[in-house]
């Protein structure tokens, strides 16, 4: 089974033939394929590759789903005794990718 940990928009992500993960927005067109070269960890049959900090001779390629909202964030700011509060809420961009297959 081939697995690998990738770095995308700042954060780690497991990632496996398949599977499907959602990061922050990318500014690229829906439907079209990406490569990842920032792999910090990966594993085939055979053999176990650490990055220091990556990964140089292996790739992930990725098909870019939808781009969509993710859940509501409610922000509520209050002082007591003073009559202040104020209610904010906040969506973040996502974009939704396939992970297609891990290039060796």
């Amino acid at each position: 089974m081939e697995y690998g940990i990738i770095e995308a928009s700042s954060k780690q992500y497991w990632i496996e033939q398949g599977k499907i993960i959602d990061v922050n927005n990318l500014d690229v067109k829906s439907g079209s394929t990406i490569e990842i070269n920032q792999i910090l960890f990966c594993r085939n049959k055979e053999e176990i590759l650490i990055g220091k900090p990556y990964l140089t001779q292996i790739k992930v390629e990725a098909i870019i789903k939808k781009h969509f909202l993710g859940p509501k964030v409610i922000i509520y700011k209050m002082k007591p005794k003073k009559k202040y509060r104020r209610k904010n809420g906040h969506r973040q961009q996502l974009t939704r990718l396939l992970i297609q297959k891990i290039i060796f």
